[in-house]
């Protein structure tokens, strides 16, 4: 009897051995079925993909998340939604969807940005935007005469920076007196910038120039050599904007390479 009793103890503790990890795999049992661990990590891999921190709060909110798609799925699937043609159709999309997605991560992850192509970049930047940067400021109205008038009101004494926050159309450096901050001479319209490389430090334009935006009247403030950030401060933009560069170029192939009739 005692012998027959041990082994029954015996067995079952070798079955609750045995149970320990399938139980552990599991996230709860809804009405019988069992709900797998892993879908709490799906879905935390697409929180953070979204970019949001994983906190204990956010763990336990995943979890009911998961609970509450299975308490909805089955009562879904007891309704037979699963068969309608309107569910079929979403899930093809869903299907479409999740396999180009698979598609671009394994094209990225296979042809990753190299530190050579974002060197290359930085350099093309510099180049462009290396020399000098100028200090403007610049007083913006529709019609010549009333550029005028205001260059005879400056040569007779005029404040700059007052008549730039009362009359200028520019809303944004009229609120600062006419400040433009500093700039390469290129980011501006060729009528401007041809007209300010040609003026003396402290300098005003003597007529008005016309651009596509109005009539302005320009003061040279300052001139220095351009201050462009170091490749270590840009590199993760760089890389971004090159990846995104070889995905499209991909897609295009792609596209190109695709038989349609």
């Amino acid at each position: 009897m005692k012998k027959s009793l041990l082994s029954g103890l015996v067995a079952a503790a070798v079955l609750g051995t045995l149970a320990l990890p399938v139980a552990a795999q599991n996230l709860a049992i809804v009405n019988g079925k069992a709900v797998p661990k892993e879908r709490v990590e799906t879905l935390k891999q697409q929180v953070e993909r979204s970019g949001r921190p994983i906190t204990p709060e956010m763990e336990n909110q995943i979890k009911e998340e998961v609970i509450a798609r299975e308490i909805f799925m089955q009562e879904a699937q007891k309704r037979g939604l699963e068969a309608s043609a309107d569910y079929k159709a979403q899930m093809e999309l869903a299907r479409q969807t999740i396999l180009i997605r698979e598609l671009f991560v394994d094209f990225q992850k296979n042809n990753p940005v190299t530190d050579a192509e974002v060197q290359a970049e930085y350099d093309k930047f510099v180049a462009a935007n290396a020399g000098k940067e100028y200090k403007a400021s610049h007083i913006l109205v529709a019609k010549e005469d009333e550029a005028k008038a205001i260059l005879a009101a400056l040569k007779k004494g005029g404040k700059f920076e007052d008549i730039a926050k009362k009359q200028s159309k520019d809303p944004g450096s009229g609120a600062r007196g006419g400040d433009l901050d500093w700039a390469n001479p290129s980011s501006y319209v060729p009528e401007f910038t041809e007209a300010l490389v040609k003026l003396e430090k402290g300098k005003l334009t003597q007529t008005p120039v016309k651009s596509q935006f109005g009539w302005h009247i320009i003061r040279l403030d300052d001139v220095r050599d351009a201050q462009l950030p170091k490749l270590d401060e840009v590199k993760p933009q760089i890389s971004q904007q090159l990846q995104q560069q070889k995905l499209v170029k991909f897609q295009e192939d792609l596209r190109t390479k695709a038989k349609v009739e």
